[in-house]
């Protein structure tokens, strides 16, 4: 097990390029299972939620293979087996993806209720509802899903959920219904740009959708898909951590694949915080000054300010000259790192789905350990700006979403490193 060693204090100045989209990306390994064919995804990042979603695939019968560092080739004509085993889909949520492909193209799944980041209950209600709703028999069998269905049927399908549109449950019915007959029409969908991603994707295999980016996609089975070949887009949660590098160090950092669009709810609030963003260099420059003002915040479905960012921005408001305010609208739990960051001389007090940050003058380094991908990326972030020496344990954690972190915020001129725990 490695952890991260941080000598903290130091002003991050440059530019990084932002990897492909990790949470593009998984969904669209899962769609390769709907077509007989070699289907191939360039700008892959090479994380380890890549590799576990490679796993699920082979374990499917599935070739799988790396033919370039950010390009994956997936072989779908050698699948032979409908079963996810627990022992990989419990590393990762994002694993149920598989279960619409499945279902659509082979007429069975069995899937192994997931695990992945824990910061709160997060149902599988709206999946097994989807497919339900399509005609499959759906039924949970000694911890594993089981769906069958001698054919899909499309049909207007609502996803609403207590925390909004799901863009899990979103992408699986989006694939089953791809090959279900007639329409099928998904309203509240979710319109991450990551979901009009899948979208493109699946329209690139020969599927007939409408409405990407809106609330409401209409589907047009079609009998079967081709391979194809698609390039992921960039990874907007990564390019905003490393602009909240720079932020939390008061420096002068552009990230080149920052989408600004994307971004906008989390600029805006940068600018509520007295932070200077702008466009640069195909992407986002960000120049910074501590201490930032303080600011309020809630997070929402897209397009409001994503959940992934809250743990990061987090940590950059522990420095504010003020009070500011998180509300978490999506998982009122998620403040794992809240208790870590106070290891390091942060004063936020938490009554889900709230926090209460009083901005300190200074953070000093410590031991903390990371609990779920997100919370440990603001824990590095937090320990870049702090005073001394910061270790950050269980950083498999940030394995999950960053690739070759150390690396890109060294060339920024961060003092850290990577060490096997003792």
């Amino acid at each position: 097990m490695d952890k991260y060693v941080i000598d903290g204090g130091r002003r991050l100045e440059g530019a990084v390029a932002a990897q492909g989209s990790k949470n593009a990306c998984l969904p669209m390994m899962a769609a390769a299972l709907l077509a007989e064919g070699v289907t191939t995804l360039r700008n892959v990042p090479r994380l380890a939620d890549i590799e576990t979603m490679a796993a699920v695939l082979r374990a499917l019968g599935a070739g799988v293979e790396w033919i370039g560092p950010h390009e994956v080739a997936i072989d779908a004509s050698t699948v032979d087996k409908h079963v996810a085993p627990y022992d990989l889909v419990r590393r990762m949520r994002a694993s149920l993806a598989v279960l619409g492909p499945l279902v659509a193209r082979f007429r069975r799944a069995e899937v192994s209720l997931p695990g992945g980041c824990a910061f709160g209950p997060r149902p599988v209600d709206l999946h097994l509802k989807a497919l339900r709703e399509l005609g499959a028999t759906v039924e949970l069998e000694g911890g594993y899903i089981v769906a069958e269905a001698p054919a899909l049927v499309g049909k207007r399908i609502n996803l609403s959920g207590p925390a909004g549109p799901s863009r899990g449950a979103t992408a699986n019915l989006l694939m089953a219904a791809t090959l279900a007959e007639g329409v099928t029409v998904i309203e509240d969908a979710a319109r991450e740009p990551e979901t009009v991603d899948l979208v493109n994707m699946l329209t690139a295999m020969g599927a007939r959708i409408e409405g990407a980016g809106s609330a409401e996609l209409v589907v047009t089975g079609v009998e079967e898909l081709r391979p194809a070949e698609y390039e992921v887009m960039r990874d907007q949660i990564e390019a905003a951590t490393y602009l909240l590098a720079g932020a939390i160090t008061g420096g002068d950092v552009t990230v080149e694949g920052a989408d600004p669009e994307y971004l906008t709810p989390f600029t805006a609030a940068l600018a509520e915080a007295d932070v200077a963003v702008e466009p640069a260099a195909g992407g986002l420059r960000l120049r910074g000054e501590l201490p930032v003002g303080p600011v309020e915040v809630r997070t929402a479905p897209y397009p409001g300010f994503p959940t992934d960012l809250q743990p990061q921005t987090t940590a950059l408001l522990t420095l504010a000259s003020g009070r500011s305010v998180i509300v978490e609208g999506i998982y009122p739990d998620r403040y794992n790192h809240a208790p870590e960051l106070a290891r390091l001389g942060a004063n936020v007090e938490v009554t889900p789905p709230t926090a209460i940050i009083n901005g300190v003058h200074k953070l000093y380094g410590a031991y903390v350990m990371a609990s779920d991908l997100r919370a440990g990326a603001a824990l590095v972030l937090a320990g870049l700006a702090a005073g001394g020496e910061t270790n950050v344990r269980r950083i498999y954690h940030i394995d999950r979403g960053y690739e070759d972190l150390e690396e890109k915020l060294t060339s920024l001129g961060a003092a850290i490193r990577r060490v096997a725990e003792e």
